[in-house]
């Protein structure tokens, strides 16, 4: 009797101590020599508008712009999602996609011209639309009923070489991030 007593006690903790230990997710690193968005196919770079989802059965998927991760999510759904992350504009911390903060413009000049960036707080968000002056803050909530759109125009310009808005705002590594891939579109 002693013995399955034993047993009964272990396997009981074996359920709980699984029960209780939640898959933990977190992001990745962006290796920019080897990742690549699964949606556009584009560099992923190490720069404010990588963003990374994990499932939950630990596969990771990262994108080069927040437009292509909604796409993701539009095609695979969201059921079978870990965890998912976008990046802080300021200082490239990585956010929970659901705890931060959103910008959107379609003058805005993201990778892949969706004009949404990401902001750890929703002070940080309205700083930005204060110093760009154009913008509009967004919840994670409110970005599910966004109208992803691509920018043409933004896009065209890029291909050509134009410059676009937000240009004072960016650094030089932001700048032209993507304007050499975007020619081989």
């Amino acid at each position: 009797m002693k013995k399955w007593s034993a047993l009964f006690i272990l396997l009981m903790g074996l359920v709980i101590v699984t029960a209780c230990g939640a898959k933990k997710y977190e992001p990745l690193a962006i290796d920019e020599a080897v990742d690549i968005c699964v949606i556009c196919n584009m560099q992923v770079k190490d720069d404010a508008f990588a963003t990374q989802l994990t499932t939950k059965d630990g596969k990771n998927y990262k994108f080069d712009d927040i437009g292509c991760m909604n796409e993701w999510k539009k095609q695979n759904g969201t059921e079978e999602i870990g965890m998912d992350y976008v990046r802080d504009y300021n200082d490239k911390e990585w956010i929970e996609f659901s705890k931060a903060s959103y910008v959107y413009d379609k003058s805005l000049r993201t990778p892949m011209a969706y004009g949404v960036v990401s902001f750890k707080d929703t002070a940080a968000a309205e700083a930005f639309v204060k110093e760009q002056g154009v913008g509009t803050v967004l919840t994670a909530e409110e970005l599910a009923s966004h109208e992803w759109k691509q920018n043409t125009d933004m896009m065209n310009m890029d291909m050509h070489g134009e410059d676009s808005h937000m240009d004072g705002h960016m650094s030089e590594d932001q700048e032209g991030t993507h304007s050499d891939q975007e020619m081989d579109m």
